[in-house]
């Protein structure tokens, strides 16, 4: 490989498939999506049974394209649930992974990121990164405070996602990220919505909670009392409901697919039922961009859309219909994480930022 620049491999785990990338410096090499078999992740019984499985995809793929992992320089996985940190580029280190692998604070394929990452660095003693991980915490204390207190609102959202297109939007606008007032939407198979405030995201939607607009396959805050009563009469355990809310919900519920770009075909078609669905699912997202505007005091600089859903003409032509009175809308289709994981690790390798301890 050409060592003008250091080489880094990013490694990026979701539910059912794993992004990697390579890169030189900053241009992208190569970049692809592993799908994993469904039938081979359903005999896992927990995400962390998954490490074996997953490395030797990882090992295999990397084989056969060729890639000697002795030629890396720089080894960057996203981050999974931790103790709730501020934002920035971590080292991985020992404390970290007792915490991913024991899953003390949440059990989501982004844990593997890290575990991943560690393995692969290690065997050439190379340093291993996160950054951004989902659990950035920079809430304001009242954004904190739910209904109960014994039900405080956490922050766990896509912060790596979110901090990009941030920083991408700040640039558009001729300001640094810290000096702009924004609103961030990222719309994907989960979506979390958050008010950027010059730097810091004071306040967003925890929507491995529940909380939020639905989502292709999440059912969003729905009423408490009903929600309680369907489960109790179902017996459903703690497990059983994390699987309704984030599994099976939302558009998937309704309409039987999580596939917008069915919805739209089937929307154009003129089927009433998915279009009502379908705006729905706008104005929810529109209701909750809304409400971090007056998490702002009206003073928003650009609404920021991202993610897989912002492809779909149909959605997009009704939220913006919906939010452009707020401010400028942003829409970056292009999913950002691994740029902005290579970005953070190189800047923290250049010693331009500091490399955090967990």
């Amino acid at each position: 490989m050409d060592k003008k620049y250091p080489t880094l491999l990013i490694i990026n785990p979701g539910s059912t498939s794993t992004k990697i990338a390579i890169f030189g410096g900053l241009k992208c090499r190569f970049e692809t999506e592993l799908k994993h078999d469904a039938n081979a992740l359903a005999t896992f019984t927990c995400i962390i049974g998954q490490v074996d499985y997953r490395r030797q995809a990882l090992l295999q793929f990397l084989q056969e394209s060729n890639v000697d992992l002795a030629d890396i320089d720089i080894f960057v996985g996203r981050g999974g649930l931790l103790r709730p940190l501020v934002s920035g580029v971590y080292a991985v280190n020992a404390s970290m992974l007792a915490d991913l692998h024991s899953c003390r604070f949440g059990e989501h394929a982004s844990n593997l990121g890290a575990i991943l990452t560690h393995e692969f660095a290690k065997l050439h003693d190379k340093p291993a990164y996160i950054a951004n991980p989902v659990v950035v915490d920079e809430l304001s204390d009242v954004a904190r405070i739910s209904g109960h207190p014994a039900l405080p609102r956490r922050s766990i959202f896509h912060a790596l996602s979110q901090k990009a297109v941030a920083a991408k939007a700040a640039g558009k606008l001729g300001k640094a990220y810290e000096k702009c007032n924004l609103i961030v939407a990222h719309l994907g198979g989960g979506i979390t919505i958050g008010a950027h405030q010059m730097g810091r995201v004071v306040d967003v939607n925890n929507a491995l909670d529940g909380e939020g607009p639905f989502s292709p396959e999440r059912t969003g805050a729905v009423p408490a009392l009903p929600f309680y009563r369907y489960a109790t009469e179902r017996n459903m355990t703690v497990a059983q409901v994390q699987k309704f809310m984030t599994r099976s919900g939302g558009l998937l519920a309704h309409l039987g697919t999580n596939d917008c770009r069915l919805i739209e075909e089937k929307v154009a078609a003129g089927d009433k039922k998915f279009a009502l669905v379908y705006e729905a699912f706008a104005y929810q997202v529109a209701k909750a961009i809304g409400s971090m505007a007056a998490v702002l005091c009206g003073k928003v600089d650009a609404i920021v859309l991202t993610g897989g859903v912002v492809r779909g003409e149909i959605f997009l032509k009704k939220l913006k219909s919906m939010v452009r009175f707020i401010a400028p809308v942003y829409t970056f289709v292009k999913n950002s994480e691994m740029e902005a994981l290579a970005s953070a690790a190189l800047t923290a390798h250049h010693g331009a930022r500091e490399v955090k301890s967990y």
